[in-house]
């Protein structure tokens, strides 16, 4: 037998295989329960929910706690227009763009009833940069520094570079104009910049968040 000594990038590697194989089979669970939702209209879906699911709504993620386990990398199992209204926060910069997120969206799109609602939050990548070249002056690396980021982010690159990548969980960062083109690319008609509302939106990540709503 050999004896072979697993590299870093072999053990990397052999970690995320591991985590795809869990995700396939909550998804698959997922699927399953999602049947008891085939026949119901109306639906309201908060979509990467984490450890903060909404009462009244779907709750979906892969995350065991979640109502339904399900990986929107692949496609939804909801009717054509069943859903009312669809809620994202901070989960879309976590596809990758632009195949995943596009399929994404156009997913929400085709399960969104006529003149339903995708409300989408994702961390706001205009600031950073903005603040990095000195057109603005909020205070962006001192937030960030004592709020979000880890010890190890000293400098504003290192910060930035910690925005974009987040432990290699980000994969796409989002400004206004490249959101709303997606969103209108995925078939939504009229979108909208909006504010940060208290009656949906986590107050946590209020700081930070560019939030967006488009309707089918």
């Amino acid at each position: 037998m050999l004896n072979v000594t697993l590299t870093a990038g072999l053990r990397s590697a052999l970690i995320n295989l591991k985590r795809e194989i869990t995700f396939a089979f909550r998804h698959h669970k997922g699927v399953r329960m999602a049947k008891e939702y085939r026949d119901q209209v109306k639906l309201k879906l908060n979509i990467g929910c984490g450890k903060k699911p909404k009462r009244g709504w779907v709750n979906i993620d892969l995350k065991p706690s979640a109502d339904l386990t399900l990986d929107v990398r692949e496609l939804l199992p909801f009717s054509d227009n069943s859903c009312s209204f669809i809620y994202s926060e901070h989960f879309l910069e976590h596809l990758e763009y632009p195949n995943q997120a596009y399929s994404f969206l156009k997913e929400c799109y085709r399960v969104l009833e006529p003149e339903g609602e995708f409300s989408v939050a994702v961390p706001d990548t205009e600031w950073p940069i903005a603040e990095y070249l000195d057109i603005r002056n909020d205070g962006y690396f001192e937030i960030a520094k004592k709020k979000w980021h880890p010890s190890w982010c000293v400098t504003r690159l290192e910060h930035i570079n910690h925005h974009f990548r987040e432990y290699h969980d980000h994969k796409f960062a989002y400004d206004y104009e490249t959101l709303e083109h997606v969103l209108h690319e995925a078939g939504f008609s009229v979108v909208h910049k909006r504010e940060y509302d208290p009656q949906l939106d986590c107050p946590v990540r209020r700081d930070g968040t560019l939030y967006a709503r488009a309707s089918k």
